[in-house]
């Protein structure tokens, strides 16, 4: 392996454990300093702070499911999914943007997950925006996640792809 592999590996692991640290950690503070508070709100109400638990998926979408279904949707196939994604970036060696957009959303899928399977939701508490055009409430993971994606979307369009084939091809 040669030093540019090992120092890439390096950079996606600590990728990988700040954003778990930092979402666990930021989830942790919001369920002591927000529960049972009323909202926080920051620059002029841009920024709003309040703790919820989502039994659901993205947006809450899922969450009238029943308990079975959730368990099996949020739990175990987001697990399969996660760990089939990891492997998939793994095993076709990808490189650069699209490795660290797996990374993200590996990581942040994998501490939601871990929320799901301690106490069967995802904490969740933050929502931006101005007046009436607000994003619905997420946390930490979310943002990496949707950081991940764009990053492997950048990477699709921009030809980092082709290149990482033919990089590949070549070792």
């Amino acid at each position: 392996m040669t030093l540019a592999q090992r120092s890439s590996r390096v950079f996606v692991l600590s990728a990988c454990l700040a954003t778990i640290g930092c979402d666990r950690l930021t989830k942790h503070a919001a369920a002591s300093l927000l529960t049972g508070n009323a909202e926080r709100s920051f620059l002029g109400g841009t920024i709003r702070l309040s703790y919820a638990e989502n039994t659901g998926g993205f947006l809450s979408l899922g969450a009238d499911l029943p308990a079975e279904r959730r368990l099996i949707v949020f739990t175990v196939a987001t697990g399969l999914l996660l760990a089939g994604l990891a492997l998939l970036a793994l095993r076709s060696r990808w490189q650069g943007s699209r490795l660290l957009g797996a990374a993200l959303i590996v990581a942040g899928g994998a501490s939601n997950w871990i929320d799901r399977v301690a106490i069967g939701s995802v904490v969740d508490f933050m929502n931006v925006g101005i007046g009436p055009l607000r994003t619905g409430i997420f946390n930490v993971a979310d943002v990496a996640i949707m950081g991940g994606v764009a990053l492997i979307v950048f990477a699709g369009s921009s030809g980092e792809e082709r290149r990482d084939h033919r990089s590949n091809a070549e070792v």
